[in-house]
């Protein structure tokens, strides 16, 4: 039987196209995801209960994106393609169903053991989130009960959504396959639901539990649960049946043993602007109250942008450099990888830019409501000026670090992650003292300055790589993209200055929504001028594929 892939395979789907498509889903999940956090923003503000919720989502969330979307990714898909590239015999079928089982039942089992393992040990890593109050401490009683509340507030909330990382896992693995296959709109439409259902879990569910982040708490099993069930169908049409077995088989199967063989040193490489975000929110609990959930917020809304484009792009471009890899077209390989690094640059300067200038009424149009009082604004305003810096080079990485991975070279990005970690930690102590809160979302942007640069270097040891054309091609991109964005920064930081004292008198949308929106069509007007009159490739590229939808 033919699968929707083999029937497909010499339909040619360029990279802009592709990405397009998956761009529109991503841009609605992240529409609803800023809607979610403005929820939370209503109903936890950035007390107690905003940075309970955000340690105890960002545990399982971590381990979703070493063990799940990133991990999996990047070492399931490659393999799979290799056997898909063999052929339709039926020997070659027969081994590809039986990788997909062994695989299914790898995921499904160590997520399950690291689930019940973190369920138990929940508890015991909370004095790493949580910081206890010195004895003599002014104010010691009342330090002691915040403290033990936050303690275990974070733990219950942990626990109650640990098991979304069983539940992503699954879902991630559903999307490897069709992505494989050619097939991102269903995967790229589940985070819509899942945002959904935490939103009115959230409402639904507030006034019936002890505080509102237990309701964001289950409304997070129900979407994850949600994400998994609906790509099921989407999976059976593509024609491979997703089944068990033994956990012995598991183990030895030639395909899973590539892909665990791959998974290690991937968790580190793609994974570290995770952990550092890991670090970063467990260190903010001990510089300040409200700086973690801040930090989280102004997270948020960075990868809005980053999530609508980097990830859209990093996920189509594996499935076609890995293919392009397996047939050595090298020539092909490196033309894809530019244009994608150039579409990242084109998007990533200028929207970094019009951040800086409109940054402050963008945080209050979204989540300045109830508990999200003008020092919350204040507060993850500064956050989010040094997040937004490094938009450019979080983007890049999530571009370039693929192209190692479709070669299978995966040390190459660990080095960078390594070196990136040690990075972020090293300028977080340097940085968080003097500057807060600020310093450890620079830190950040540093840091991932740093992996973006060893990215390249270490391109010198691929001889598939041109590097010199594509660090040239880069810095050149970058240079016109930055003098371009300045050209219409100017203008616009002047008169968005005046937009807001026009509509301040207005009511909360119109005071902080029109300038937001009127700046944002000024930008967009001299940009667009500016690439119409330097006849700019890439704009033109993507200008004619969607003229073409």
């Amino acid at each position: 039987m033919k699968t929707v892939f083999m029937e497909n395979k010499n339909k040619k789907k360029s990279l802009v196209h592709s990405g397009i498509i998956l761009s529109l889903m991503t841009f609605a999940s992240r529409i609803m995801g800023l809607i979610r956090e403005m929820t939370k923003a209503s109903f936890l503000g950035t007390g107690l209960y905003a940075d309970c919720f955000s340690v105890a989502f960002m545990i399982p969330n971590l381990f979703r994106r070493l063990f799940a979307e990133n991990a999996i990714s990047v070492a399931f898909i490659p393999t799979f393609k290799e056997y898909l590239a063999k052929g339709e015999s039926d020997d070659n079928k027969k081994s590809t169903q039986e990788f997909l089982s062994a695989t299914f039942t790898l995921v499904t089992f160590l997520t399950a053991c690291v689930v019940i393992a973190g369920i138990l040990i929940t508890p015991l890593i909370m004095p790493l989130f949580c910081k206890a109050p010195e004895a003599g401490a002014a104010d010691y009683a009342a330090r002691l009960e915040y403290y033990l509340m936050e303690r275990n507030e974070t733990s219950a909330l942990t626990r109650i959504m640990f098991p979304y990382l069983f539940l992503i896992s699954i879902a991630a693995f559903f999307q490897g396959i069709l992505n494989t296959c050619g097939i991102f709109a269903p995967s790229g439409f589940t985070p819509v639901m899942f945002n959904g259902i935490v939103i009115l879990s959230t409402y639904l569910l507030a006034p019936h539990t002890s505080n509102p982040a237990r309701a964001m708490s289950v409304g997070v099993i129900l979407g994850g649960f949600v994400q998994a069930l609906f790509q099921w169908p989407f999976v059976r049409k593509t024609g491979w049946k997703v089944g068990l077995a033994s956990i012995k088989k598991a183990f030895t199967n030639p395909g899973t043993r590539k892909v665990m063989s791959l998974i290690a040193p991937t968790i580190v490489g793609i994974a570290a602007y995770q952990l550092n975000d890991t670090v970063s929110t467990s260190i903010a609990k001990y510089v300040g109250p409200g700086i973690a959930s801040s930090l989280q917020y102004s997270l948020r809304l960075q990868e809005l942008i980053l999530g609508i484009f980097a990830v859209s792009i990093g996920t189509v471009i594996l499935p076609d450099l890995s293919g392009l890899a397996n047939k050595k077209d090298w020539s092909q390989f490196n033309t894809m990888l530019l244009q994608a690094i150039k579409i990242m640059t084109l998007i990533s300067i200028p929207i970094t830019a019009y951040s800086l200038i409109t940054g402050r009424e963008l945080i209050s149009l979204l989540y300045k409501n109830n508990q999200f009082d003008d020092n919350s604004v204040a507060m993850t305003l500064g956050v989010f000026q040094f997040h937004i810096c490094g938009l450019l080079f979080i983007a890049l990485n999530r571009i370039i670090a693929p192209a190692f991975y479709a070669q299978q070279k995966p040390k190459f990005p660990t080095y960078a992650g390594i070196i990136n970690f040690v990075s972020n930690i090293l300028l977080v102590f340097i940085l968080s003292k003097p500057m807060g809160g600020n310093g450890i979302a620079l830190a950040l942007s540093l840091a991932s300055l740093v992996n973006t640069v060893f990215l390249f270097i270490f391109m010198n040891k691929m001889e598939a790589m041109e590097v010199g054309r594509l660090v040239r091609g880069t810095l050149l991109y970058a240079v016109k993209m930055f003098l371009m964005s300045v050209v219409a920064a100017v203008p616009t930081f002047f008169v968005h200055r005046i937009l807001v004292d026009f509509f301040a008198s207005y009511g909360r949308l119109a005071a902080y929504g029109a300038p937001v929106a009127l700046s944002a069509l000024l930008f967009a007007i001299i940009g667009v001028g500016e690439l119409v009159i330097t006849r700019d490739e890439i704009a033109t590229s993507i200008l004619s594929k969607i003229r073409r939808r």
